[in-house]
């Protein structure tokens, strides 16, 4: 007997697990899903500022301080 999961059943699994999750645990969902948009932003925040030159460590704490 193959103990490994297939990719379609696994895919199917999956499936049904954030689909029940979306339904029975709506708030704990969103906030995954809330937190990975955080961190794509963050990230692509990151890779255009990399572009640029770089702000001392002063100038972005005035700037977050107002």
């Amino acid at each position: 007997m193959e103990n490994a999961l297939s990719e379609k059943r696994t895919k199917e699994l999956m499936t049904e697990v954030l689909s029940e999750m979306m339904r029975d645990e709506r708030g704990t969902f969103y906030e995954i899903v809330l937190e990975v948009l955080e961190d794509v932003g963050m990230g692509n925040a990151v890779k255009v500022g990399r572009k640029n030159d770089f702000v001392s460590e002063k100038e972005v704490m005035q700037i977050l301080e107002g």
